[in-house]
């Protein structure tokens, strides 16, 4: 992944100033890799590690932003998360009390997530194209992105892969400081819907999309 710390999605400095003193306190020195909680797939199951510029959504956007694929996506539609673990969590949890079923993958740097089985793909966003054979070209109904770092060399690149996975729909969610290249890269349009984390971000966060969508208005 990047070096270039300048590019990392930043805590607020009240709430970076809680984390060390929750981990001081704790006897710890950062989020726990192998941590998994009952419900593996409730947002967080895995503790996020914002040294790896992890920074779960709130329960409400997790939510938002999976009705929002999932509407999209269609009855029996195939979703790709690249780099958004709450939402694809989210999904599976909302799934399970749905008759009209969709499909979702998650395609994440962190092998933690290998836990959820053939549904997780390994994905470095420094080769966006490489990924398993049996996963296809324009196979995935929408594709939902949250690149790691806010750089125009980060959405460059992730910017190859959505192209490569969506018959067409696209929704991104990054810094707001991306509105330029991301309308450059991938004709996205800027979305009044502002997502959440559960830890507050000093950037900020905001999401496109280039279908018309209720996130628009």
């Amino acid at each position: 992944m990047s070096d270039c710390e300048d590019d990392v999605p930043r805590l607020s400095a009240e709430t970076l100033a809680a984390l060390h003193e929750f981990y001081a306190e704790s006897g710890r020195t950062g989020p726990e890799q192998n941590s998994i909680k009952t419900d593996k797939f409730s947002v967080g199951a895995v503790e996020e590690d914002w040294r790896m510029s992890q920074f779960w959504y709130s329960e409400d956007t997790a939510a938002r932003l999976a009705e929002e694929v999932m509407q999209q996506a269609g009855e029996h539609g195939r979703i790709a998360c690249i780099s958004a673990p709450s939402v694809y969590q989210k999904l599976k949890q909302l799934d399970s009390t749905r008759s009209d079923s969709v499909s979702a993958v998650l395609l994440e740097f962190d092998r933690r997530f290998a836990a959820y089985g053939d549904e997780f793909v390994f994905y470095d966003y420094n080769n966006p194209l490489c990924l398993p054979e049996d996963v296809l070209p324009q196979s995935f109904d929408i594709v939902i992105a949250d690149p790691p770092y806010l750089s125009e060399e980060c959405l460059g690149k992730v910017a190859l892969t959505i192209k490569y996975l969506t018959k067409g729909k696209i929704l991104l969610c990054t810094g707001a400081i991306m509105e330029e290249p991301a309308g450059k890269l991938m004709d996205l349009k800027i979305c009044s819907f502002l997502p959440k984390h559960n830890h507050n971000l000093a950037n900020e966060f905001r999401c496109y999309v280039n279908y018309e969508s209720s996130l628009l208005s």
